[in-house]
């Protein structure tokens, strides 16, 4: 019997080059039968250099490369607009830059198999992963603040804000999805866990990229706190869309 998974792999691209190509290349080669599509989704922000790594890619994988322009703003609208184009039965939601470690992905898919999960999830926080090039200060808040959510949802899901995870594509169909920047990573676990998501973690390590900048500001990290208080309390009807 055939439990192959047939994963759209997520890459919002900015202005990664180099590491955007690795990470292209490690997907292909480890992602192997499970590799459905590889949607790079680019932005109006989206530089010249990175455009021009992106055709390079299409032409040298022409079978399985899609290009999405994404039409809502920002890192959260390029995900959400990516969630409903995917073609595939399973999602990885992962970085173009290395800071999610491409080389996990096998780990990921086998818990996946392994269990009747709906989002296997990765943690910095349990053995096995950590953080490098992080900032002290970033460290403290994050740690403290994925306490406070643990015990906001009465979950023992450890990172709540790492956007490296692979989804069953039917968990994430008729959610209300509203942030459109970095807490968006946020919302996209706590409004699963509230309909009811079976949520497991591996180890996966963070890596601070080593070209271009970040889009994540330091401002954005207390408006973590806002999205998972409104999240909590929304009473469950509310999380999903109406349908006719």
């Amino acid at each position: 019997m055939d439990n192959s998974l047939r994963i759209t792999f997520i890459l919002p691209v900015l202005n990664e080059t180099y590491s955007l190509k690795e990470t292209v290349d490690t997907i292909f080669a480890l992602a192997a039968s499970e590799l459905h599509e590889v949607l790079i989704v680019t932005a109006e922000r989206t530089t010249a250099e990175t455009l021009g790594v992106i055709e390079t890619i299409k032409k040298e994988r022409p079978a399985g490369i899609r290009v999405h322009r994404q039409e809502l703003p920002f890192l959260g609208g390029a995900l959400q607009e990516a969630f409903h184009v995917a073609t595939g039965d399973h999602i990885m939601m992962m970085a173009g830059d290395l800071e999610t470690d491409p080389k996990m992905i096998p780990a990921f898919i086998e818990a996946m198999k392994a269990g009747c999960w709906d989002i296997v999830a990765g943690s910095r926080w349990i053995k096995g992963g950590g953080f490098e090039g992080y900032s002290r200060v970033k460290l403290v808040l994050n740690y403290f603040f994925q306490k406070i959510f643990r015990i906001l949802y009465n979950t023992k899901v450890t990172d709540l804000t790492f956007a490296y995870r692979l989804y069953r594509k039917p968990i994430l169909e008729g959610i209300v999805w509203e942030e459109l920047k970095h807490p968006f990573l946020l919302e996209s676990l706590l409004k699963p866990l509230r309909c009811g998501a079976r949520i497991t973690e591996i180890p996966c390590k963070w890596r601070a990229r080593t070209e271009g900048t970040s889009a994540n500001m330091f401002a954005e990290t207390f408006k973590y706190l806002r999205v998972a208080l409104k999240a909590r309390f929304v009473s469950r009807r509310r999380l999903m869309r109406k349908t006719q």
